[in-house]
C-alpha cells in the first residue's frame, strides 16, 4: 500500500511516504509557515524521487488539527484534492494523537500531556495514557499554559509534556517538579504513516479548530471596541 502523510498543523510543513515495498521516508519541507508555497511542490518532488505517480497512491493521511488555521486548511484541501482526483482513500488524524504516538514510539510510558501552540497565549492540549498502546484520557481543549502547569504541579502525579506548545512556554513546563519534557516540535509523521495503515478511511476529513480563526477573533474585538 502506498501511503502519503501530510502534516501542516504547526509552523512546520512535513510529508511522509510509505511504499508498498516497505520503503518509508519522512521530511520536514519547511519550518516557517510557508505551507501554501511548499506543500504541493514538495509532494511532486517526493513522488518523483520514489518513482511514483499521484495515481499510485492508495491512501492520504492528513493532520486535521488542532493547530494553525491557515496551515490546516492548506493540508486538508490538498488531501481532499488528491483523494477526489485519484480515488485514493482519506484518513484523518489529530496533531495531539500524533505527538502522543511519537512519544510512545520513543519508549516513554505513563501520563503524557500534549500541547500544540495555539497563539494568543493559549495551547491546544490533551492528556494520554501510554502503556502497551496510546489512550486518550480526555478531549482536546484550549487552555492557558499557566493553568496546565499549575494543575499538574499541584497534582504531584508524574507526567511528561511534549509539543511545540510546551517549547513555546518551556520555562513554565520545565519547572513542574513532578514532570519531564520530551522535546518534539512537529507531530510525528512516522506515526501518521503507521496510523494510516489501520485507521478507518473516511469520505471527508473534518478540521478540528477548537476555536475561531485569529482573523475572525480580531475582527470581533474591533467590532466590540
Amino acid at each position: 500500500m502506498n501511503i502519503l502523510a501530510i502534516e501542516t498543523a504547526t509552523p512546520a510543513c512535513a510529508l511522509g511516504l510509505r511504499t508498498s515495498d516497505g520503503f518509508e521516508v519522512g521530511w520536514v519541507v519547511d519550518d516557517d509557515r510557508h505551507h501554501t508555497e511548499a506543500l504541493t511542490s514538495s509532494i511532486a518532488r517526493l513522488l518523483a524521487e520514489t518513482h511514483l505517480r499521484v495515481r499510485d497512491l492508495d491512501r492520504v493521511v492528513v493532520d486535521r488539527g488542532p493547530g494553525l488555521f491557515t496551515g490546516l486548511r492548506v493540508g486538508l484541501a490538498t488531501a481532499l484534492g488528491l483523494s477526489e482526483g485519484t480515488g485514493c482513500a482519506l484518513v484523518g488524524v489529530t496533531s495531539l494523537e500524533l505527538l502522543a504516538h511519537g512519544v510512545h514510539e520513543s519508549g516513554t510510558r505513563g501520563t503524557l500531556v500534549c500541547a500544540v501552540d495555539g497563539r494568543r497565549g493559549e495551547v491546544f492540549v490533551q492528556t494520554f495514557a501510554l502503556d502497551q498502546g496510546v489512550t486518550a484520557l480526555n478531549d482536546a481543549a484550549v487552555a492557558k499554559p499557566r493553568d496546565v502547569v499549575i494543575e499538574w504541579a499541584t497534582s504531584g502525579a508524574p507526567v511528561t509534556f511534549t509539543g511545540d506548545g510546551v517549547e513555546r512556554y518551556l520555562r513554565d513546563f520545565a519547572a513542574v517538579p513532578n514532570g519531564q519534557v520530551e522535546r518534539q516540535l512537529v507531530p510525528s509523521i512516522a506515526a501518521a504513516l503507521s496510523l494510516g495503515v489501520t485507521r478507518e478511511t473516511v469520505s471527508h476529513v473534518t478540521p478540528m479548530y477548537l476555536r475561531e480563526a485569529d482573523a475572525v477573533a480580531n475582527f470581533s474585538t474591533r467590532q466590540r471596541s
